[in-house]
């Protein structure tokens, strides 16, 4: 079989699988975030936490929340790492140094999972599971949680009415996002968690606590791998859209992802929950063609950029190529091409960064492309919870495009989009592009940071580019060229995950708040249909122009500049 045939019938395999399982999923999601009742457990939780999970939140309170809890995982995580080194089950490994505690703990809390460490030769079984695995589970329901609550701004078409001296207003609530957390947790994650450990842990990854030991002479010498619970951190990583990896190859390395299969279920793991959410967003706003028009807008991007890729990496220039196949250069042989280039595009279209090979060794043009899927916001389909509200913010902004066009106040179901919708979709999209392209251009121009670099030219400032731009978008790829090991790059990387993360979700509660305290509007002859195919085109535009228009300067510096010289 060629490989070009491999990898097309490996992307029809996981077309089909998410084919199968979003509706269920979907379905399971909106009941589970419309329902009024607490399963025991979380009960107990609730009461341990000290929180009233019947209690409504406006959307200030909501926000209050979500920061509260993700600054406390933030200093907990910085705690457990800086005391290490007297904590049974660390392997003998010391202390995490303050800068690379700070800029872990934000990282993981940020669901961006940057890692500027080794794995295996820094973090002991405590910090690996009861840090950075839990981690896992809570920042991914936090961002659907978030998503959750802006769908809800949408759906409320009678928003519940309280009574101010006989005057019905509208309280604009959002729910109770404790009880969206810990249901996100208990009801969606866990359970697919557990299921996905067991097909991996029988499709060869390994589950255990064992210690450091020698494996094998290679290249004259000994080497040593500590064991340790892969599986159950392998599972979350893709599912939560976190990607930080057990081990410094992350999913390259066989104790992550053995075979072609586990590398194919990974990706299904990835883009698993934030193509259902589309689902959950159709059936609780109570017009599921409104959530296929998302999803097809998310899948037309996602597959334009597989295909982009794959001509990028198969394309023969030269003999070592096409004695090659293709770019092989840093991908994983039992994965091929095909395999590579689908996990790079699904890895960087979400805020995943998992890799089962280095981006820095792709082609210039390939390199680019994985860039430039981050640079759109990772919103085809995007992070678990943020891919949803990034590609609904860019509803907003289409439908305000498509009000000025024909002079009409914009609506988007049944929801006026006024200048104070705007201002916020606004501030929304301005927000990871000002981070990217001012760290970059302060790195480049400080000398420090240039000694970091193991390139010079259009591939160094490449290597500088990606990282803010995976640190902004919470992804926490890289390319492998960089020591990101410093005081600044910790410092200043740590900084854009944070803002990355929690700046756009202050915009997006507020845009929540905004709607859900308006009256619904009814269609008429001019309301323009958002779940047409006219709409997802125009939607498809907006991401795809208003991304190029930020990022075009940048992107020809680096690794269009680059992919043309090669």
């Amino acid at each position: 079989m060629s490989p070009v045939l491999a990898g097309l019938l490996q992307t029809l395999a996981l077309v089909a699988a998410l084919a199968l399982a979003c509706v269920p999923l979907g379905d399971h999601m909106a009941r589970v975030y419309s329902s009024g009742t607490h399963w025991r457990v979380e009960k107990w939780i609730y009461k341990g936490i000290g929180a009233d999970p019947d209690t409504e939140m406006r959307w200030p309170a909501y926000l209050r929340g979500v920061l509260a809890f993700s600054l406390a995982g933030v200093l907990l995580l910085y705690l457990l790492q800086r005391v290490q080194g007297v904590l049974p089950g660390s392997l003998g490994f010391a202390s995490i140094d303050p800068d690379q505690a700070f800029n872990t703990a934000a990282s993981f809390v940020a669901n961006t999972n940057w890692q500027s460490y080794y794995g295996e030769q820094a973090m002991g079984h405590v910090v690996q599971t009861a840090g950075l695995a839990v981690q896992n589970f809570v920042s991914a329901a936090v961002g659907i949680a978030v998503a959750v609550a802006l769908v809800r701004g949408f759906a409320l078409p009678h928003s519940r009415l309280r009574s101010s001296g006989g005057t019905p207003i509208h309280t604009g609530e959002l729910g109770n996002f404790w009880a969206d957390l810990v249901r996100g947790v208990v009801r969606v994650l866990v359970p697919l968690a557990v299921v996905g450990a067991v097909v991996l842990v029988a499709c060869g990854v390994i589950q255990n606590f064992a210690g450091i030991h020698e494996v094998g002479q290679f290249t004259g010498g000994p080497q040593q791998w500590n064991g340790g619970a892969v599986a159950s951190q392998e599972v979350i990583k893709e599912l939560g859209t976190n990607g930080g990896g057990y081990f410094n190859a992350n999913s390259a390395h066989p104790f992550e992802n053995p075979t072609p299969f586990t590398n194919l279920f990974e990706i299904f793991l990835i883009l698993l929950i934030p193509v259902a959410l589309t689902r959950t967003f159709g059936v609780m706003v109570g017009s599921v063609r409104q959530g296929w028009a998302i999803l097809g807008t998310m899948a037309g991007i996602w597959a334009g950029f597989v295909a982009l890729m794959m001509w990028a990496e198969f394309a023969h220039h030269g003999p070592a190529l096409q004695a090659a196949g293709g770019a092989m250069e840093g991908k994983e042989l039992r994965f091929g091409i095909g395999g590579s280039s689908l996990f790079a595009v699904s890895t960087t279209l979400t805020s995943t960064g998992a890799v089962d090979s280095f981006h820095s060794s792709f082609t210039g043009l390939g390199g680019g492309i994985t860039m430039l899927g981050m640079m759109l916001g990772e919103i085809a389909p995007g992070g678990v919870g943020s891919g949803l509200y990034g590609m609904l913010i860019m509803a907003v902004i289409a439908v305000f495009i498509a009000g000025l066009m024909v002079g009409r106040t914009p609506e988007y179901l049944g929801k006026k989009i006024g200048s104070r919708e705007i201002k916020f979709a606004a501030l929304y999209i301005l927000v990871t592009p000002a981070l990217v392209l001012t760290f970059t251009a302060a790195a480049m121009a400080l000398p420090t940071p240039g000694d970091s670099m193991t390139n010079s030219g259009a591939h160094g400032f490449s290597e500088i580019l990606y990282a803010y731009t995976s640190a902004s978008n919470n992804n926490g790829s890289a390319f492998a060229g960089l020591n990101a090991d410093t005081q600044w790059f910790n410092t200043t990387l740590g900084l854009a995950m944070l803002l990355g993360r929690f700046l756009p979700m202050v915009f997006v509660l507020a845009l929540a708040g905004s709607l859900a305290g308006q009256r619904p509007v009814p269609a008429t002859a001019g309301t323009l249909r958002t779940e047409k195919p006219l709409f997802t085109g125009l939607l498809a535009g907006a991401v795809l122009i208003i991304t190029g228009l930020t990022y075009f300067p940048a992107l020809a510096l680096g690794p269009l500049a680059e992919g043309l010289a090669s």
